[in-house]
């Protein structure tokens, strides 16, 4: 992958971590809450400026080392860019240290406001999903999930399922766009149990019940496995525009439909359905966006391949930022949600828990999270390895 694709990968990356942050920033500017450092990135500073206590703003090309021993910013707030460029933080003034007696200490404030301080990060990246999807579904509109094809003789075609038939629900589960669709597949594979296919048609809704086929598939790999068809094809249709009501609202689901995926996806794994193959870390992530923006170039007609790629980068960025969003919400010391359980705990028992109890718990956290980055970088770097044939 060229270099250009990485640094447009780490951009992407870098915009969706930074609105996160400012999330937890806002609230807790909002909430007047003291801000010591405000920072993209993750490592030693690259790059530091801000306001001195005198009221003088200054760019620093100063090393970490200098700088902590150069506390000359009093109750500004410090801004950094740093090395390593996934992360990034909020650091608050007493967020750490309950026992720090300054009135815009973070645990000075109250139990709802620092909730609202640790929930605005997540919530923003929700909020950026919502505004990179209605740049998406504005463009070029949303997919309806509409049949494109049914195979002669097959049990699609004896329950009456015709082209063009908009598919809105399966099995009792309502079907907004082709995705759905798609996931409900993936996610609950038909078997040798009758499906019961509701269908729009001409503007009336249709019920059709199927008993899917036997039938044996070659994998990617060579090897054939039995599964269940039905016998007809969806999703090779052209997006719909929509006016701008259903703009909205179909941007609206777009964030429901990756927060409910997300969650459905976290389900698979801990049912271990999932192999370690199929996570993709940031080495992973970086090589899936270049190979899409390849892949949207070389379909796009002439004079639309710029377009195409940034539509194509705008909605992998919508798919990362809702999957931020709800990772950070997962109840896991050193995350947002760990800390979020720790503060209902606090609001239920009228009193926070031991400080040191916390910080062992956030630390063993963060240790185990490291671990898990470590893991799945090496696992997304032996996946970049050609295998053997």
């Amino acid at each position: 992958m060229s270099f250009g694709k990485i640094i447009i990968a780490l951009l992407v990356f870098s915009i969706i971590i930074i609105i996160h942050e400012f999330g937890h920033f806002i609230v807790a500017k909002y909430n007047k809450v003291g801000v010591i450092e405000f920072s993209l990135g993750m490592g030693p500073r690259l790059i530091s400026w801000g306001k001195t206590e005198s009221g003088h703003k200054i760019l620093f090309f100063k090393t970490s080392k200098w700088l902590d021993e150069h506390p000359i910013f009093g109750e500004n707030t410090l801004y950094s860019w740093k090395l390593l460029p996934f992360g990034g933080s909020c650091m608050m003034l007493g967020e750490e240290d309950m026992s720090v007696e300054d009135d815009r200490a973070f645990g000075k404030k109250s139990v709802y406001a620092r909730m609202a301080i640790i929930f605005a990060g997540p919530f923003f990246n929700f909020v950026l999903a919502f505004l990179l999807s209605l740049i998406v579904i504005g463009s070029v509109g949303y997919d309806p999930a509409l049949v494109s094809r049914v195979a002669e003789g097959s049990p699609a075609e004896a329950a009456g399922m015709q082209v063009g038939d908009t598919i809105k629900e399966v099995d009792g589960k309502k079907i907004v766009i082709d995705r759905d669709l798609s996931y409900q597949i993936m996610f609950h594979p038909f078997s040798d149990r009758e499906v019961t296919i509701t269908v729009e048609r001409n503007g009336e809704e249709k019920v059709l019940t199927m008993l899917p086929q036997q039938q044996s598939v070659t994998n990617t790999d060579g090897t054939k496995v039995t599964k269940y068809r039905c016998g007809f094809n969806h999703g090779l249709s052209e997006r719909q525009k929509v006016g701008v009501w259903d703009t909205i609202k179909y941007s609206a689901y777009e964030v429901k439909f990756w927060i409910s995926t997300t969650v459905q996806s976290l389900g698979q794994i801990i049912k271990g359905n999932v192999s370690k193959d199929d996570i993709s870390g940031p080495v992973g992530i970086v090589k899936t966006m270049g190979d899409s923006m390849t892949q949207s170039a070389k379909n796009s007609k002439e004079g639309e391949a710029a377009k195409n790629v940034a539509l194509t980068l705008i909605n992998i960025a919508i798919l990362l930022t809702a999957n931020l969003g709800v990772m950070n919400l997962i109840p896991i010391p050193a995350l947002d949600g760990g800390r979020l359980l720790f503060l209902i705990i606090e609001w239920i028992r009228k009193k926070p828990l031991p400080q040191k109890f916390e910080a062992y718990v956030n630390a063993a956290g963060f240790i185990l999270l490291m671990a898990l980055m470590v893991f799945i970088m090496g696992n997304d770097i032996v996946n970049l390895i050609p295998k053997k044939k």
